[in-house]
Formats: C-alpha cells, structure tokens, sequence
C-alpha cells in the first residue's frame, strides 16, 4: 500500500529577479519531472518595436532591464549599425566597451552581495548578513556604485542611459571627467581583489556538471561586445549564423521560450560559459590571483559561479582603467548615416551571457522585425537539467536542506526573469516508496 505523499512548498523565495516557480517530482528512485515555470505575462517587446523608428531600438529596448540596459542597448545598436553596414571608429569602440565594464561591475556586484552571498553565510537576505558581515556588504557597495559612476558618465545616467545612440553617442564626455573617476576605480579594484579571495573562501557543495559553454569569442580580448559565437564542444560561427544552429521552442510551463542548440539541446551561458571559453583573454594579473585561488579554467561548479563573477569584476576594473589611460576623442560623437530597406543582428555578452538581436526596417526607418533571445531563455533548460543531475546526489538530505539547495541551484544563474519583481515559488513533492 502506498504511503501517504510528502510535499514541500516555498510561496516565496527572495533574491532572484522576477515572477517564477520551480516544481520536481521525485521518489527514491529519482528524479522524475523539473519544470522551471515563469509564468510571468509576456511583454511583447518584440512585438511593439515593430512600427517604431530604428533610431529608438536602443532607448526601447533598454526598458526591458532595469539591471542590464546596456546589454540591450548594445546589442540593439550593434544590429542596426550592422544591418545599415555602420563600423563604429575606435574610439567609439573603446567608449561602448567603457560603458560596458561599468555594467559588469555594478550587476555582478549586486548578484554577489544581495543576491548570491547570503546563500553561502546562511541568511534569508543581505539585510540580515549584513549586521553580522558589514564589510562585505560595505565593499560590494563602493565596488557598484564605481560601476555606476562610469554608466552615469558615459550614459547620461545609471539605470536606462539615454546617451547612446545608432552610430555612437548623443555626446563624449571630457578627458578629465574620465581622469577624475580613476581613484575610485583604483580603490574599487583593491576592495575587488579583496572580495575575491573572500568569495574563493565560501564552502560550496561538490557538484561539477558537464556543459556546452557558449560564449562569444575574441583573439584580442575578454569578449563583451564583439566576437563570433564558439563553444567547447565545436561550435564556431558568425553571429549572422546564430538561428542556423539555435532555436526557440515553447514549452507548456513557461512563458518565457526556452533556446536550445539544434544539434545537442541544452547549453549554458554566462560568466562560467566565458570564463571557460576566454580564460586565456583574461589579464596577466587576474589569472594569476585565480591560479593562487585554485580557480583556473574550466570551471564546472555552478556554485562557484560567484567567485568567476569576482574575477570579471576584478578584470572589468582593470580595463576601465586601461581604456581610460588610452582614451582619444572621438572626431565626431557618432556616425550619421540614412535608413534604407535592410536586416541585421548582433550578439554582445550581458552580465549573464549572451545576449541576441535581429531587426528588419523598411526605406523609411522603421522597424519591420524584430527578434531577442535573453540569456536567461537560454539557460532555462541548463536549470532544469542542473537540477534533474544534482539532486540524486543530495537525496540524503533532510527535506528543508534539500530545498534549500535547490534555491541556491537557480541563484547561481542569477535568472533576470524581469526587473519588476523579486521572488520565486518552489513546489518540491516527494513521492514515497511504493510497497508492493
């Protein structure tokens, strides 16, 4: 006779970014069913750029993260510059990749310390970490708000910058507004390296998983804006090939699409995916303190995701401050140039990986298509097989630690399954032994 099923529910979990829920199925014999459900309603991005002028591509789609806005905005204007055959100056190229470092800083920095540490230290939120570990909330403070800094500065503000346009930017601050922010950023790398062997420091479950790491890639640095698409297990390909070997499907518990390669499914992308895949790329001195760590290349542990998030931040640091001791003003602030019937795509790597557009416009201007693929798409199904792998390992747990070890399975992604809302529900049944 069966035995009565045993079920554990979670209404809320904090600390992940969006609406969503988490049902496994399971018994002593395994795990039968995960379904990362986002069941959040669409919001039809893709559909109400259509119509508009692709000069406002990067401002609209910067409204779909209050996190990462520009990812979006660089993605978007990387499209539409390739679709109307636009090659950016070097300068201009220096700049974006500027405005870049300062997304990386202060979104990794806010994963880190409100979202992902509290998880390691054994507190519900940052809030209660923070009266008995203050420096480590103190440090990840000052290190974003450096980030901040240079999204202010070449964005116009911190949260959705309105200086960025099609063909470069509305308009290039001085030489000495950039000079002026290189003693916070020296004083942020410091705390950096000190939040790095910090995090290094944090117990991890044992739990190395097999992935196909997709990321961009670039023979002459870490990638975040340009690159061809390569993984390690053989993918290499224009971004322009990037829907020849990937593709979207609808799945009945989510909103949100789920991508997966055409050849082999499930792939992962983020941090860990381009640490692994560029790790060569990485300066001397930010390989040299993860070798101290015993953090080389590959890293497959998705819960010492954290500590790669550290070395980026350390590396972003560092090339902020190289790309503003090697700053020239551009001639001009963008390039001018007029619309025409035409399509293009680009990909550029968001704080949680890579991130891809495409867009057609008519003679006029105007936006005719247009397609996004976030990376949290693409890591939903890496999720669910995370999760589908590790929890036989971990069977032996008292249901509450089980649980919890499933939250902290998601958290390692840092999912952004919107910027609104902040909690994710947890279904977790146990099926007992049937007796026959």
């Amino acid at each position: 006779m069966a035995g009565k099923s045993k079920t554990i529910k979670v209404d809320y979990l904090a600390r992940v970014e969006g609406e969503g829920a988490l049902y496994i199925r399971y018994d002593d014999h395994g795990v039968h069913e995960v379904q990362l459900k986002i069941f959040e309603p669409p919001r039809f991005f893709e559909a109400f750029l259509r119509g508009r002028d692709y000069t406002e591509a990067p401002d609209i789609t910067a409204r779909i993260c209050g996190i990462c806005p520009v990812a979006y905005q660089m993605s978007a204007l990387h499209a539409m510059e390739n679709a109307l055959g636009l090659v950016p100056t070097e300068p201009l190229r220096n700049l974006r990749r500027l405005l870049y470092c300062g997304e990386w800083i202060e979104s990794h920095m806010l994963h880190i310390s409100m979202l992902h540490a509290p998880d390691f230290l054994g507190y519900p939120n940052a809030v209660a970490m923070a009266k008995d570990h203050p420096e480590v909330v103190q440090r990840a403070l000052e290190i974003k708000k450096t980030g901040n800094a240079l999204v202010r500065l070449l964005g116009g503000r911190e949260v959705h910058p309105i200086n960025v346009r099609v063909g470069g930017f509305y308009r290039v601050p001085s030489l000495e507004s950039f000079q002026a922010l290189r003693p916070q950023l020296l004083e942020a790398h410091n705390l950096a390296e000190l939040m790095t062997r910090w995090a290094a420091g944090l117990p991890f479950p044992h739990c190395e998983q097999s992935y196909e790491c997709v990321a961009l890639s670039n023979p002459s640095e870490y990638p975040m804006n340009v690159g061809r698409i390569v993984s390690n297990r053989g993918l290499d390909i224009s971004v322009k090939d990037y829907e020849k070997h990937f593709r979207e499907q609808q799945v009945p518990h989510s909103t949100a699409l789920h991508s997966l390669l055409i050849e082999r499914g499930a792939y992962l992308v983020g941090p860990m995916a381009r640490y692994n895949l560029n790790y060569s790329q990485l300066s001397g001195e930010v390989r040299s303190l993860a070798e101290a760590l015993g953090f080389r290349a590959p890293c497959n542990n998705p819960f010492k995701s954290i500590v790669v998030r550290c070395l980026e931040v350390l590396y972003a640091l560092e090339e902020a401050l190289r790309l503003i001791d090697a700053f020239q003003p551009p001639d001009e602030p963008y390039l001018a140039v007029e619309p025409r019937e035409a399509s293009g795509c680009a990909a550029t790597e968001a704080p949680r990986g890579l991130l891809y557009h495409r867009y057609a416009m008519n003679e006029q201007g105007k936006i005719t298509f247009a397609k996004i693929v976030a990376p949290t798409s693409q890591n939903q199904k890496t999720i669910e097989d995370d999760l589908r792998l590790m929890l036989p390992k971990f069977m032996h747990l008292p249901e509450q630690q089980l649980q919890g070890l499933c939250e902290r399975a998601i958290r390692n992604y840092d999912p952004c399954i919107s910027c609104s809302t902040h909690f994710l529900q947890l279904h977790l049944q146990h099926e007992p032994k049937r007796i026959s």
